[in-house]
């Protein structure tokens, strides 16, 4: 995995060696940028990575002009290895890392909100629909925040009453969920 654009370009995202990853796939990951950068800014921006993982998704948004992003996941070996990733790119001071279930982490109200919030569950998750109404319904996201969410097909969430777009890459299906639809018209 490799940073696409911005300050990164062309680093190498290490994964951590773990069975517990499915890292979006370049194709994926430049795909779901490519809607936002035609529609908004990433500049200066607060974002949260859930199922960080690899912190692929996090990493990027810090390349291409995040201001901070906030890691969960609950595996503290992937949270180190984001961690080293972020020293070795001098981004250190950009990002925090947070070991919780996500189940426990939307429970919380202490994180404050986001402007873009990214997800990449397992495509299993046993949480999936309620976790988007949980975000959606809960202050994580800014009032014209996006939540982006990463899902396999047996999941359609292109009806949702807040859902924007949805498109699928091979196998993965990327899901923008807004409050507003300016840009989705």
């Amino acid at each position: 995995m490799r940073i696409i654009t911005g300050k990164l370009k062309g680093r190498n995202i290490p994964v951590p060696n773990t069975d517990l990853l499915r890292p979006t796939s370049d194709r994926t990951k430049e795909g779901l940028f490519s809607v936002i950068a035609a529609r908004t800014y990433l500049d200066n921006t607060r974002v949260l990575d859930l199922f960080a993982g690899s912190g692929n998704l996090g990493f990027e948004a810090i390349s291409r002009g995040a201001e901070n992003v906030l890691f969960v996941d609950r595996e503290v070996d992937h949270l180190k290895q984001i961690e080293k990733t972020a020293q070795i790119f001098g981004v250190e001071n950009q990002i925090s890392t947070i070991s919780l279930d996500i189940e426990i982490f939307l429970e919380k109200k202490e994180f404050g909100s986001f402007d873009f919030i990214f997800a990449d569950p397992p495509y299993d998750y046993f949480w999936m629909i309620e976790m988007v109404d949980q975000i959606m319904e809960s202050n994580l996201l800014k009032e014209d925040g996006w939540f982006v969410l990463e899902h396999d097909k047996r999941h359609d969430f292109s009806k949702h009453p807040l859902c924007r777009f949805s498109k699928p890459y091979g196998r993965t299906v990327v899901a923008i969920f807004r409050y507003t639809d300016e840009g989705f018209k």
